[in-house]
């Protein structure tokens, strides 16, 4: 039997473990259906049976025998005199089957049938390294780094593949040494020489957006959504975040018991700070939120033009701008808004005309001073500023000495 093992003979089909077999038998029957319309013109009474498992080949010509001088298609036909020399007991009308000898085509034909099955299978194994990339962008990977370089990191998939993570793309604070497992997102495939170039990213919001996944249930099975993701990598982060379940508090679940979900996350970002806010489609309320840790005295906003003036006490404003401009810019990020920072010209005058409550001493007792000091309460305005509700919740005074309490505050600091 002619055949020829298809794994010896052409190399290339070890390492072409992720094309499917039928893929790969319909490139096999491809290439050598071209080798039979170049010998005999056409490859339509010919079968080409591959045998995936054992990597044989079997090509089998089919033609019908007549009577002789009665043969009008060479290619389909053969006269009886020629049939019998095969087989003697071959009669006409009946279907003659006849194996072809592969080195019939030639030492170069096969060579030339060679190089384009390993050309063939190099694109297919492009095309499936290209797609298996393209339907992971955006998922979280693990890959080995092989060499790092100045302006990027080559690193190895578990099958080989090679990956770029471009400097522009890492942390600031990364460093990685050869050997070295590290995590990224699959930023995009891009393809460079008719090659799939795969680029990997550890400052993409995806790559946060992923590791929470990760680390909250909740985000996992949808019972809370991540609305939007601003980073500057590094340093900081704003993750706007909002629940489906009522009974399920966002932040808390993002943020877990003391911290434990987000700290290993902040780690894997080489301590790039998180704050995590309550989502919401008021955009006042928004835009205070996205300028955690600072708290807001009250804005002016306008719609139209998209913009915001956001005032604050004075020792309030340095975080708000946060250090290098980096809170403020990515509240403007994440809220969409232009926003311009002021200091409170009114709370800057009120904080000057303010009374420590141990001044009082001579009119309010010291228990009751000592009980308002406990919920930190240790200025006149403080007291104030908190409603004679909050402060019968907060203390164990009585309706009745808070109203006294404030009464004699506020007549202090009217007198100023």
């Amino acid at each position: 039997m002619a055949s020829i093992n298809l794994i010896e003979a052409f190399q290339e089909f070890k390492d072409a473990e992720n094309i499917d077999r039928p893929t790969m038998m319909k490139v096999v029957e491809d290439v050598f259906k071209t080798l039979l319309r170049k010998k005999y013109g056409s490859d339509e009474n010919f079968d080409v049976i591959v045998n995936a498992e054992q990597g044989d080949l079997e090509i089998i010509r089919h033609r019908m025998i007549v009577e002789d001088g009665q043969v009008e298609d060479p290619l389909a036909q053969v006269a009886y005199s020629e049939a019998t020399k095969i087989e003697p007991d071959f009669e006409v009308g009946e279907e003659l089957f006849q194996e072809i000898d592969l080195y019939d085509f030639g030492r170069r034909a096969i060579l030339a049938a060679k190089q384009t099955l390993a050309s063939r299978i190099s694109d297919l194994k492009k095309n499936v390294l290209a797609k298996k990339y393209g339907d992971r962008i955006g998922e979280i990977i693990s890959a080995e780094v092989y060499q790092v370089w100045k302006k990027e990191i080559l690193l190895l998939d578990e099958e080989g593949n090679e990956l770029i993570l471009p400097k522009s793309e890492q942390i600031p604070q990364d460093y990685f040494k050869k050997g070295e497992n590290i995590r990224a997102v699959v930023r995009k495939v891009d393809m460079k020489n008719n090659n799939p170039v795969i680029i990997l990213s550890r400052t993409a919001p995806e790559f946060l957006a992923k590791l929470l996944e990760i680390e909250v249930p909740e985000i996992f099975d949808g019972l809370i959504v991540i609305k939007k993701i601003v980073r500057d990598p590094g340093e900081r982060a704003k993750v706007a975040v909002e629940s489906y379940d009522d009974r399920i508090d966002p932040v808390g679940a993002c943020v877990g018991m003391k911290g434990s979900r987000i700290h290993g996350i902040v780690r894997e970002l080489k301590n790039e700070n998180i704050d995590v806010i309550n989502w919401t489609a008021n955009t006042q309320l928004l835009i205070q939120r996205s300028l955690t840790p600072a708290k807001i005295t009250h804005m002016d906003l306008n719609n139209d033009t998209k913009h915001a003036s956001v005032y604050l006490q004075p020792d309030q404003v340095s975080l708000a701008i946060g250090r290098r401009g980096v809170n403020i810019k990515l509240a403007t990020e994440l809220t969409g808004y232009e926003l311009d920072v002021f200091r409170d010209a009114e709370a800057d005058e009120a904080a000057q005309f303010d009374v420590d409550l141990e001044e009082f001493s001579d009119e309010i007792e010291t228990w009751i001073i000592d009980e308002l000091k406990r919920v930190g309460c240790d200025t006149a305005r403080s007291v104030l500023n908190l409603t004679p509700e909050e402060l019968e919740r907060r203390t164990d005074l009585e309706k009745v000495t808070i109203d006294e309490v404030r009464k004699v505050l506020q007549a202090e600091l009217a007198n100023e």
